[in-house]
C-alpha cells in the first residue's frame, strides 16, 4: 500500500500535525508532502495546488493507496483501523470513550484558543497576553481537561489515558500554543504538556519546522 500525506508548513499546521502524529505513532508507512498554501486562493480553500489532492481544498489530506481522505479526524480513524487494538485508541471501551470525546472536543471547540494562539512553533513571548474571556474560559477547559484526564488515569502511564492515543495527538499543537504564549497552567497540566513536547516523533516534525518570511498566523 502507497500512503501520501498532503500537509501545510511544518511551523504552523497543527491540523497538519495531528494525522502525522498519529501515523508515526501507528507505525504506518506514508511520505509526506508539504504544500504551497501562500499561493492565490489562501484562506478561501481555492488553491489549485491543495484542490488537485483535497476535495475541500485544505490539508491535511491523505492518499491511502488511490482512496482520498481528508481531515485530521478522518485520518486518523482510518489510521486507527489499521493497526491493531489499543495502538490509536485505549483497548478498553470505557477509556476509548472517552478518548474519543476528549478529541472531538478538541477538533470541534476552542475557536478561540485557534483565533488567539495560532500554531508557530519558533515563536515565544515572554508575558502571557491580556486575552479576551472567551479565550481565558477556553484555555482554563484545557487545564480542567487536561488535569482531570490525568488525575483518573495517570497510574496507567504519562499520557492522557496511560498509553499514548490520537487523543493525545489531538492536543499536540495546544501544548506548543502554551509554550509560545506563556500560558501558565497547573503542576499536573505543565507536566503533561511537556510529555507531548518531548516525544521522540514531535521533536522530529519540530526539527524540520522551518521558520519563513510569511504570516500563516491564519491556519489552525
Amino acid at each position: 500500500m502507497s500512503n501520501v500525506l498532503f500537509i501545510g508548513y511544518k511551523n504552523y499546521s497543527s491540523w497538519s500535525l495531528r494525522p502525522w502524529l498519529v501515523l508515526r505513532w501507528g507505525g504506518i508507512p506514508f511520505e509526506e508532502r508539504v504544500l504551497r498554501l501562500d499561493q492565490p486562493g489562501y484562506g478561501r480553500q481555492e488553491i489549485a495546488e491543495v484542490k488537485a489532492v483535497s476535495p475541500n481544498g485544505t490539508v491535511p489530506a491523505l492518499d491511502a493507496d488511490g482512496t482520498t481522505i481528508w481531515d485530521s479526524l478522518a485520518i486518523a480513524e482510518w489510521a486507527a483501523e489499521q493497526v491493531a487494538p489499543g495502538v490509536l485508541w485505549p483497548e478498553d471501551s470505557a477509556l476509548r470513550a472517552q478518548a474519543r470525546s476528549a478529541t472531538c472536543e478538541m477538533h470541534a471547540g476552542f475557536a478561540a484558543v485557534r483565533r488567539d494562539l495560532s500554531m508557530n512553533l519558533h515563536r515565544r513571548l515572554d508575558a502571557q497576553p491580556d486575552w479576551p474571556d472567551d479565550t481565558r474560559r477556553a484555555l482554563a477547559r484545557i487545564d480542567e481537561l487536561w488535569r482531570g484526564l490525568r488525575e483518573r488515569h495517570g497510574h496507567l502511564g504519562p499520557w492522557l489515558f496511560g498509553r499514548r492515543s490520537i487523543a493525545d495527538a489531538f492536543f499536540t499543537p495546544v501544548a506548543t500554543r502554551l509554550r509560545t504564549y506563556a500560558v501558565p497552567v497547573s503542576a499536573i497540566a505543565t507536566a503533561y504538556r511537556d510529555t507531548l513536547l518531548s516525544d521522540p516523533d514531535f521533536v522530529a516534525w519540530e526539527a524540520d519546522a522551518v521558520p519563513d518570511s510569511w504570516d500563516a498566523s491564519a491556519i489552525q
